[in-house]
């Protein structure tokens, strides 16, 4: 499964970025990945040979390129309960930074003006998706070019961060097919009625579920986090989204 690194001509730089895609000489259809807070490292590159696996052009962009290369921090190769609190105080700063602003729908319209311009990329539509702040990345990406993604899908994130008013901004927007997959620990059954409703209301075309015994961060391989169970049952929902909304194979 070729994989290479790249530079994504952004308005405030260059952007490192990984991408894998299928070795067949053929075009596929392109998705945009955005990491979670931990950001770029093996375990992404892993999950993006993974779906090109499946057919899919994977691009996984650094977002925190203004501050320099992936790895920002130095991560251990397994973020355990005892790592976790010091490198998330050196990064919550700088997504805190990042999402406050116009930086992220900025990025976005590059990241894709950059997936599809690649020889490997059929045209169309692409889908994004993300896990952690990276979900929430995905929805800001899909309300903010309705023409040019198809699906969105977003793992334990942080749908609500911007209030009942952002969501409903965000929501409204979105045209493309959504899946979100929650953490137990991180969306109450109540909660995830209220944010369906939200969904409903702005006719979005979606699922929305609570992964049973899961905790923040489920997908994550390299994490204390980590749920097979629910890494599997995502793998099952994002390729399903992926292959009805890009019509994959």
């Amino acid at each position: 499964m070729p994989t290479k690194t790249l530079q994504i001509p952004t308005a405030d730089g260059q952007a490192d970025a990984f991408a894998a895609f299928p070795d067949d000489g053929e075009r596929h259809p392109g998705v945009l990945l955005y990491a979670d807070a931990f950001g770029m490292r093996p375990v992404l590159a892993e999950m993006a040979r993974e779906l090109a696996e499946r057919g899919y052009y994977v691009l996984v962009p650094n977002y925190f390129y203004r501050h320099g290369p992936a790895p920002l921090v130095e991560l251990p190769a397994y973020i355990g309960a005892e790592a976790r609190p010091a490198i998330l105080a050196q990064l919550m700063p700088l997504i805190e930074e990042h999402i406050a602003g116009e930086r992220v729908a900025r990025d976005a319209d590059a990241y894709l003006r950059f997936l599809t311009a690649q020889p490997e990329v059929a045209a169309g539509p692409v889908a994004v998706t993300g896990y952690c702040i990276g979900g929430l990345l995905a929805l800001r990406t899909a309300s903010a070019h309705p023409d040019r993604v198809a699906a969105v899908a977003g793992f334990h994130c942080p749908v609500v961060a911007d209030g009942p008013d952002g969501l409903h901004g965000l929501l409204s927007k979105i045209t493309a097919q959504v899946h979100l997959g929650h953490a137990e620990t991180d969306l109450t059954p109540e909660a995830l009625g209220e944010l369906n409703r939200a969904l409903d209301t702005a006719g979005v075309h979606y699922t929305s579920e609570i992964y049973p015994g899961t905790v923040h961060g489920f997908t994550m391989a390299d994490t204390d986090a980590f749920n097979a169970a629910g890494l599997k049952r995502h793998w099952e929902r994002l390729l399903d989204l992926l292959d009805q909304a890009l019509a994959n194979g």
